[in-house]
């Protein structure tokens, strides 16, 4: 999965973006200065130094973010190789200093604070995802293997026989219409092929890392990367084991559904009954949502009798019409009208005349109210949901607008991805209904297709979503040796998700090496906390909305006591811990998983029934 966002004010910058020596030769001047200045510092530490500190690191790094945005939003609309190098200089000088500030921040880790500068004192220290160790030549080797292990990945490609050469997207698209189990799993083959040049980088990597997350006081990357979550790294391991626990048993109807239809379309000697599924044929390149094979596992009578694409045709809907009804949206739930300048700096067509980086994205430029969007819209269904979904991080933004500038961000990385989908949730046929773009809702018979379709996307992902990161931290403690990679690898796809290598791999391949977020060093779990928060605020704001039908039908347009509650959780942003946030939309201070279920119940019965009628084995 892509970032939902554009954020670059966050502290949490990823040192594995492409850095340069530059980078790394102010990086190792600083690290230097505050290396020889240790002794005479551990004298002075005190309360009153460690908040001048942290007031000074603020200060310096919220004017960085906005020189950063508005940087990175040059680049990313007027693409050339000017501004490609102001893009890297900000970016340097970014993870130079976000790397000095963490290493200081480690110096005041026992000092006593009231709660709030504490709290600003743990972000400031724990934020970082690739720390880099105080010695400046490793500083500099990890800098120069994310770059290559960013490169390898992002200059990828695969070439075919008959000398069509293919990149990563191309592939996807290829994986994602293509029925052919030979050219499916060429292509899956073909693209892993990238991957094994990346093995003994990522373990040097591991390595130089954990020694940065040592310098910083913490064991190893594993702990520095589950400290984010206010609570004890372990406690944190626990509680996602526990809502996928909850989850597990719709998970497995699903795949025992559509294991049982890949059966009956390719036959046994290619998907047999029983067991894992093969992970080519299920219609995306890591297996990570389903939802491109709908077609071939939907149920009969599953059209609703409607099409979002020509309903948008059909009421005359350009772009900036779409744009404008999904800010209606937001006006009904209460939220004040975007700004001026939303429309006027947003993108929302592809230009002409110049490369720009179209993957759909929100901005926050100024951390005040120059947010903006940035799409190469289509006038489809997909992107008309996406629009919804972009303008939710935009609202965010805004909505922590007044807070101190490390506490702008969502509760935890996972609530900002939640909130678009939150609002995507309430795109129903009765919202289609209400804005006039469509006439009849459908009757409750056509609800199984539609929760089928999010089924394949949604809850088949959430296995894919936490395997990641059980993956990569096994590595970062040592559970997992670099002899192991591909095998544990394997085994944890297994388990979690009931996939299986179509061919034999062994420990010459690094296939965890052909997903971005791997060599990209991007944390994953947050994408499974928004896959479980996402239902929960769904269904609580629903239910202060007063609904009273299945909560799937449910859309919490034009009701503003949801959106009053809604705008208060956003507002706090990253101040408090993320238990609180939750309370203030829940009223309870836990993730809770019951809300996938109940969301899904109808398809759950469903998918059970069609099981056991077909006396399919379940399980893997």
């Amino acid at each position: 999965m892509n970032q939902p966002f554009k954020q670059p004010s966050k502290i949490a910058i990823v040192i594995s973006v492409v850095l340069g020596l530059t980078a790394c030769q102010q990086a190792e001047e600083e690290i230097i200065t505050s290396t020889v200045k240790v002794t005479q510092q551990s004298a002075s530490i005190s309360t009153e130094s460690a908040i001048a500190f942290i007031n000074e690191a603020e200060a310096e790094l919220a004017q960085l973010s906005v020189e950063g945005a508005r940087t990175e939003w040059v680049y990313s609309n007027f693409i050339t190789e000017d501004t490609a190098a102001m893009s890297a200089a900000i970016g340097e000088k970014l993870t130079s200093r976000s790397v000095y500030f963490a290493t200081e921040a480690a110096k005041y880790a026992d000092v006593k604070l009231d709660p709030i500068n504490a709290r600003k004192l743990h972000i400031l220290r724990s934020s970082l995802v690739l720390p880099a160790p105080l010695d400046p030549a490793k500083n500099a080797e990890l800098a120069q293997i994310s770059s290559e292990l960013n490169g390898l990945y992002g200059k990828g490609k695969y070439c075919f026989a008959d000398g069509r050469c293919m990149t990563q997207p191309e592939l996807s698209a290829l994986m994602a219409d293509s029925k052919d189990p030979a050219i499916l799993l060429e292509a899956w083959q073909g693209w892993r092929e990238i991957a094994k040049p990346m093995r003994p980088l990522f373990k040097r990597e591991v390595e130089l890392a954990n020694e940065g997350a040592r310098d910083l006081g913490f064991t190893d990357l594993s702990e520095l990367w589950r400290s984010q979550y206010d609570m004890k790294p372990d406690d944190f391991s626990n509680e996602l084991d526990r809502l996928w626990g909850d989850i597990k048993p719709l998970y497995d109807s699903l795949h025992c559904y559509v294991r049982g239809e890949l059966n009956e379309q390719y036959g046994d000697n290619i998907v047999p009954n029983q067991g894992p599924i093969p992970a080519h044929l299920l219609g995306n390149m890591w297996a990570q949502q389903w939802g491109t094979i709908y077609d071939s596992v939907a149920p009969q009578d599953a059209d609703p009798g409607y099409d979002v694409t020509a309903l948008l045709a059909e009421n005359q809907y350009d772009e900036i019409k779409m744009v404008k009804q999904a800010e209606g949206f937001f006006s009904s739930l209460g939220f004040s009208p975007l700004p001026d300048t939303f429309w006027t700096r947003s993108m929302f067509v592809q230009p002409k005349d110049r490369d720009v980086v179209c993957h759909a994205s929100a901005w926050d430029l100024d951390n005040e109210d120059d947010i903006r969007i940035k799409m190469c819209i289509q006038k489809t269904a997909e992107d008309f949901t996406v629009i919804h979904h972009e303008l939710g991080h935009n609202y965010y933004q805004r909505a922590y607008k007044n807070q101190p500038h490390l506490f702008k961000g969502s509760a935890n990385d996972g609530f900002h991805e939640a909130i678009g989908d939150t609002i995507a949730l309430s795109i129903t046929p009765s919202y289609l209904k209400q804005i006039g773009l469509l006439k009849q809702v459908p009757d409750e018979s056509k609800d199984i297709g539609l929760l089928l379709k999010q089924a394949l996307d949604k809850i088949a992902f959430m296995p894919f979503g936490l395997m990641i990161d059980q993956w990569r931290w096994k590595v970062f403690n040592g559970d997992i040796s670099p002899e192991q990679y591909n095998q544990a690898w394997w085994e944890l796809r297994e388990k979690y998700q009931g996939v299986a290598a179509p061919i034999a791999r062994t420990e010459a391949d690094f296939d965890p090496g052909a997903k971005y977020h791997v060599p990209g060093n991007v944390p994953y779990t947050r994408y499974f906390l928004a896959h479980v928060l996402q239902f929960q605020f769904h269904q609580s704001l629903c239910e202060i909305a007063g609904n009273e039908g299945p909560v799937h039908r449910c859309s919490i347009y034009g009701n503003k006591d949801a959106g009053h509650k809604l705008n208060e959780m956003l507002e706090a942003g990253l101040s408090q811990p993320w238990p609180e946030a939750l309370n203030i939309v829940t009223g309870t201070k836990a993730m809770d998983a019951n809300a996938v279920l109940d969301y899904f119940a109808p398809l759950h019965v469903w998918l059970d029934k069609q099981n056991q009628s077909k006396n399919r084995q379940c399980g893997w």
